[in-house]
């Protein structure tokens, strides 16, 4: 991202459980031009104010097997990264690590993940790139390469966690709606 450009930029609405596109399949990247380009700066300039280390285009409601991240992003010298097409070519070994989500409000859980993997793609201009990754990178690696494929967080953990934040969310929303004048 240009930071000249900055002003250009346009925060995307970040779209929350339960909503049906967190569940759709992204389909494959087949052109990269300006529109793209335009959505992965919009996509990293939403990352970055949300504040969170990545996002999937489906959490801005684009179907696009498209992620971006950051693992460092309230640092001196952000270095987001783009991955178009990204698949996770191999995996190894197990990591236990507290997850959260700009897409699941107020809830994080342990999920345990392959502590290492391979991922490939393309970067934002299309060249191959491979990606060796251990720790926070294949943890985010893994769980925006999840959301393209219609997985969140919250189905890798146990039901019973699970059903316990859905029972939170719903009283949530309940308390919001009754809280609306008409």
């Amino acid at each position: 991202m240009d930071n000249n450009n900055s002003d250009k930029n346009n925060e995307l609405k970040i779209y929350t459980y339960p909503d049906n596109v967190l569940r759709a399949h992204a389909e494959p990247v087949r052109d990269i031009d300006d529109d793209l380009q335009n959505l992965i700066d919009n996509m990293i300039y939403t990352m970055y104010v949300a504040p969170g280390i990545g996002l999937a285009a489906n959490q801005v409601g684009e179907l696009k097997r498209l992620i971006v991240f950051d693992l460092y992003p309230r640092k001196e010298g952000r270095d987001p990264q783009v991955l178009i097409n990204p698949e996770i070519i191999s995996g190894e070994g197990k990591e236990t690590f507290e997850e959260g989500c700009l897409s699941v409000i107020d809830f994080s859980a342990e999920v345990t993940r392959n502590a290492q993997v391979k991922v490939k793609g393309a970067d934002r201009h299309g060249k191959p790139v491979d990606i060796e990754a251990e720790g926070l990178l294949a943890i985010c690696l893994q769980h925006e390469i999840d959301h393209l494929n219609g997985i969140l967080y919250i189905d890798r953990i146990s039901g019973l966690k699970r059903a316990l934040y859905k029972k939170k969310l719903k009283k949530k929303l309940k308390k919001k709606v009754s809280g609306l004048k008409l």
